[in-house]
């Protein structure tokens, strides 16, 4: 699993808007599309900032604050 997948994928929704549109039209497709782990689509999924602090061997709060899970929006 390349967590930098996750994290460009993140930086992406955040940055940029047609990232983010296709994944509020979306969001499995997005993702897939981008590289996503079924492991790490599942955790965005989730909405458990947790889950995803795990996945990325990080702490909660290093998480960036513009990821509202599981929308994103």
């Amino acid at each position: 699993m390349n967590m930098s997948n996750m994290i460009n994928y993140l930086n992406a929704v955040d940055g940029n808007a047609a990232v983010r549109e296709a994944y509020l039209n979306s969001p499995k497709a997005a993702m897939k599309m981008h590289g996503l782990s079924d492991a790490e689509q599942a955790a965005l999924m989730s909405g458990d900032k947790q889950r995803v602090a795990d996945l990325l061997n990080i702490s909660v709060n290093e998480l960036p604050s513009y990821i509202m899970l599981p929308s994103m929006n």
